[in-house]
């Protein structure tokens, strides 16, 4: 486990900035493209802040969601909304670079769609990840299980609301060329201990060539 522990998330999500745009630099010297799927939540949320005022030139840069809740477009909790108004809009992106979950067609019809979608773009070269309390990560669940060669899945029970969600499934995560996952909080320190321990929670199931945790001395010591 490649595990680097900081002091706070404010501490991680500066140094997650460094490590998107170490990313971007390599991918885009050997392709032209860089292609990063971002994730939902408070220390991304702040990474993302700190990465709209890092960059002065977006060329060849690709945005794509980890997962998405099936709501209005609109609604407060959608990961786009929050990319909208954090990251995209201060940085002045083009729409044509933002490739967002269409989850307001239901989880079923968003998850054709953004399959369709990504299907010629794999594999990422860099995906952002959480990880939740129980373990979770995107949307993908304790106790689910997806067809492994679907690109993505609709998600209908998810234990925290809203209960219909769609995410990419783990063979599209663990195909990216570098993933970087992002844990910050108290909460987070039992699903980080058993995740060291080996348990089989979902955030384990990635099986990355590069993959690295960022977690905060809460989120290790507990």
């Amino acid at each position: 486990m490649n595990l680097e522990i900081l002091n706070d998330g404010e501490a991680i999500a500066r140094l997650a900035v460094e490590k998107i745009r170490e990313q971007a630099r390599r991918s885009l010297a050997a392709r032209g493209i860089f292609r990063l799927a971002l994730a939902g939540g408070s220390t991304p949320e702040r990474a993302y802040e700190y990465l709209a005022a890092a960059i002065d030139d977006w060329n060849g840069w690709e945005f794509y969601l980890g997962d998405e809740r099936c709501l209005p477009v609109e609604h407060s909790w959608r990961n786009s909304r929050m990319l909208n108004e954090v990251l995209f809009h201060p940085a002045g992106i083009e729409t044509g670079q933002i490739h967002m979950i269409p989850a307001e067609l239901g989880a079923e019809q968003g998850a054709a769609v953004y399959a369709r979608t990504i299907a010629g773009v794999q594999p990422f070269d860099l995906v952002l990840l959480g990880l939740g309390e129980d373990g979770h990560t995107a949307s993908l669940f304790p106790g689910d299980e997806h067809p492994p060669q679907a690109l993505v899945v609709p998600v209908h029970h998810a234990p925290k609301p809203p209960p219909e969600r769609i995410s990419l499934n783990y063979g599209v995560l663990s195909s990216a060329r570098r993933q970087l996952f992002l844990v910050s909080g108290k909460g987070k320190y039992p699903a980080l201990k058993a995740w060291r321990e080996g348990k089989d929670i979902p955030a384990a199931r990635i099986r990355g060539r590069d993959l690295r945790i960022l977690a905060d001395e809460a989120a290790f010591h507990g």
